[in-house]
């Protein structure tokens, strides 16, 4: 035992058992340079143009945040953002027009929307078989749920942020919840991981986050002598984007549908 226990204080001492202190900066309004540059919110905004463009009737975005995709759906479709009650606490968000709830039942009527959109949130959600369900139940027959989640991305928002999902483990959760016709997109490969990755390192350079003002004007200034390899790695990571996906990739986009009543 006594081993075991000097063992492990050399791995404390080591660091690595330290928590997570980087936070991402909060997906408010995706400016064309901020889906130029961070490849997770670029992609999943292009998948998401192409989606929602002819979105119609009620539709429901779980989890919505600031509700940065709102604007790529069309004025005439009834938009219903909710989020949970510790979004602002937690996230940082708090906008006017959403419904808060307590995180478990979603405040909707059954079979009452006619999409649900979920960007970069089913990680954060506890129960995830649970949110899936609930995506069932508040959608009408034949209608769709689009999903979002980074893969290849670091660990972020302490401590809500709990899964990374395969393609095999939506399947598992989606058709155990009565899904069919599911649609598995992954979003980048491994160039494109690659990009993102050099990406993040020069960012805590050029956007450090620290409380030191001296410590992050060193970083800044640092950071400006890496600015054209981090505007090279935008660029390549943007074109790889345009190929096929791969095993390692940023994010997976999902698409399911809910059935015609009496078909499973």
């Amino acid at each position: 035992m006594r081993n075991l226990q000097l063992q492990l204080a050399r791995l404390d001492q080591s660091g690595r058992g330290r928590g997570e202190s980087w936070r991402p900066v909060p997906c408010t309004e995706l400016s064309p340079i901020r889906r130029f540059f961070d490849l997770q919110a670029g992609s999943i905004w292009s998948d998401l143009a192409t989606i929602l463009s002819n979105v119609s009737g009620t539709i429901v975005d779980v989890g919505c945040g600031a509700q940065p995709y709102r604007s790529l759906m069309p004025q005439a479709v009834t938009y219903i953002g909710i989020d949970t009650l510790d979004a602002k606490s937690a996230f940082g968000y708090e906008t006017p027009d959403t419904r808060y709830y307590d995180g478990h039942t979603w405040p909707l009527e059954d079979e009452s929307a006619d999409l649900v959109l979920a960007t970069e949130t089913l990680e954060h959600v506890p129960d995830p078989r649970h949110f899936v369900r609930e995506a069932f139940r508040v959608l009408r027959p034949r209608a769709n749920l689009v999903l979002t989640v980074p893969f290849a991305a670091r660990w972020h928002f302490i401590p809500h942020d709990y899964w990374r999902f395969t393609p095999s483990g939506f399947r598992c959760i989606l058709d155990e919840a009565g899904f069919t016709d599911l649609k598995i997109y992954a979003r980048g490969n491994a160039v494109t991981v690659a990009s993102y990755k050099n990406l993040a390192l020069l960012a805590a350079l050029l956007l450090p986050q620290t409380r030191s003002p001296l410590k992050g004007l060193v970083l800044r200034t640092v950071g400006l002598f890496t600015l054209p390899l981090f505007v090279m790695l935008a660029i390549i990571g943007n074109l790889s984007l345009r190929t096929a996906g791969g095993d390692d990739c940023i994010g997976y986009t999902v698409l399911a549908m809910k059935p015609p009543a009496g078909e499973s």
